[in-house]
């Protein structure tokens, strides 16, 4: 692959940026890995560690912009899926990111810490790219009202944790990113983990929790079991034939959202198996297409004002 890069730095208050490729060109015949408008580090000093320590850690979101003239204020932070084991940060993260830009639709690919069995400390990137969208509402040209998560897969989970484990943030904190509420305005989610039961996925269950949690900590994170009247609105995609991660995830999580009376709408596929047919097909335009509609049905996708 042949890149030509011309690198700068974005300076930021509430966040370190750190050296990005501002274009690349790739040998023909092969995808242009899409380039963010920026990247900053989660936590500049060190990050929550799950045990009441902090630690020193790369974690960053990747900032895509769409062109000012497009821009609809709302933004999307990305979750991609990997079984909390690894990240795939391309169809599931910068190639989400920018068809998102195409819709004037921000994208912040999140580049989440692996738990390896210490359970929070995904959530806790999750939380602070949320608040970190909003801290950064106004230079990034965003609706702080308007701070949405996307997640598939085991990043579904996460998006999904995010929706139902938040807060308004905390006043007092020195801070000033960490004032601010990390509740997500609404979710997608694409055949994303929800349960820890046997229907979900193991895989991601021992990744996050360890091979021995207690029960208390799998009903914790079964997010089917968490949605209250307070949990966003949400959509959700997945095939019916998905063998990796059964469908009933995302139906458990769907009625679980009816019951207490939250919008949500449920695309249930015919086809594609988990990853829809590696990320193309009639299955994966499909929820691309409803999701866009859904969001502008639910007002997240008027031009901003």
């Amino acid at each position: 692959m042949r890149r030509i890069i011309t690198r700068f730095l974005l300076s930021t208050s509430l966040g370190m940026a750190v050296t990005i490729a501002q274009s690349a060109t790739t040998a023909s015949g092969q995808r242009a890995q899409p380039v963010p408008t920026s990247r900053v580090l989660l936590w500049p000093d060190t990050a929550p560690a799950g045990d009441g320590t902090r630690e020193k850690t790369d974690a960053s979101i990747s900032v895509f912009l769409p062109p000012k003239a497009q821009a609809t204020g709302t933004a999307i932070v990305i979750c991609p899926g990997g079984g909390y084991g690894g990240k795939v940060l391309t169809h599931e993260g910068s190639y989400i990111a920018q068809w998102l830009n195409s819709h004037g639709i921000a994208g912040i690919v999140l580049d989440y810490r692996l738990p390896h069995g210490r359970h929070n400390v995904p959530l806790a990137d999750a939380q602070r790219a949320i608040r970190l969208a909003r801290a950064n509402a106004e230079t990034w040209g965003l609706q702080p009202n308007r701070i949405g998560i996307i997640g598939f897969s085991a990043g579904g989970h996460l998006a999904s944790t995010a929706g139902t484990h938040f807060n308004a943030g905390d006043p007092n904190a020195a801070d000033a990113v960490e004032r601010l509420s990390c509740r997500p305005d609404f979710m997608i989610l694409v055949y994303p983990v929800i349960r820890f039961d046997e229907q979900g996925h193991k895989g991601t269950r021992i990744n996050l929790l360890g091979p021995d949690p207690k029960p208390e900590l799998e009903l914790l994170y079964s997010n089917e079991r968490q949605v209250t009247d307070q949990t966003p609105p949400a959509y959700l995609a997945h095939a019916q034939d998905d063998k990796v991660v059964p469908p009933v995830n995302s139906a458990s999580f769907r009625d679980a959202l009816k019951a207490h009376n939250i919008p949500v709408e449920y695309l249930e596929l015919p086809s594609g198996g988990h990853g829809l047919n590696g990320y193309r097909g009639s299955s994966w335009d499909a929820w691309q297409k409803g999701s866009l509609e859904w969001l502008a049905k639910t007002g997240f996708l008027t031009t901003k004002q």
